[in-house]
């Protein structure tokens, strides 16, 4: 995989800019109509959805402000609540609030990166990734995804790898 393309600098790239890993930036139109950010990135990448993966904000404990922690899983999939929560050695795991997401990491939603974020965060990223050379992630907007070797990510992050999808 090359170094990086320099088309866009976001905290997401700051971060992994400044941490030494490769990463390939893509680009593509985002639409306002779009029903599914992760789909649309999908397709417009032309990258089977289980390569491309979202970034999701669950809250893990009584402030659920507070207690927020970072999910990672294929689009194709969804994230099973109570195998990330037991990921993270909770009970049980709910949806982060939508504001809350945005506020704790700095992005909008449709553009939240695990990189670079606002303020640290547990990250669990779904095992499913580590079947690929590269991945695809949201690279802190809309309409931008990094391709970034899974092992990369998960040392970007302090990932910890679980299954966490249903």
């Amino acid at each position: 995989m090359g170094k990086k393309k320099q088309s866009a600098s976001t905290p997401a790239t700051a971060a992994l800019d400044a941490a030494g890993i490769s990463y390939v930036a893509h680009s593509y139109a985002h639409s306002d109509s779009a029903e599914s950010y992760g789909a649309e990135a999908a397709e417009q990448l032309g990258v089977s959805g289980d390569r491309v993966f979202k970034t999701l904000m669950v809250s893990t404990g009584a402030n659920a402000a507070e207690d927020l922690a970072v999910a990672v899983v294929p689009v194709a999939a969804m994230l099973d609540l109570k195998a990330v929560g037991a990921a993270l050695g909770k009970k049980r795991a709910q949806m982060a609030d939508k504001a809350a997401a945005q506020r704790r990491s700095g992005y909008v939603l449709g553009g939240i990166s695990p990189f670079g974020q606002r303020q640290h965060a547990t990250t669990v990223i779904d095992c499913s990734a580590q079947q690929f050379q590269t991945v695809f992630i949201s690279g802190g907007r809309r309409g931008f995804s990094l391709e970034i070797a899974p092992e990369d990510a998960a040392a970007a992050t302090s990932a910890l790898w679980a299954p966490i999808t249903s």
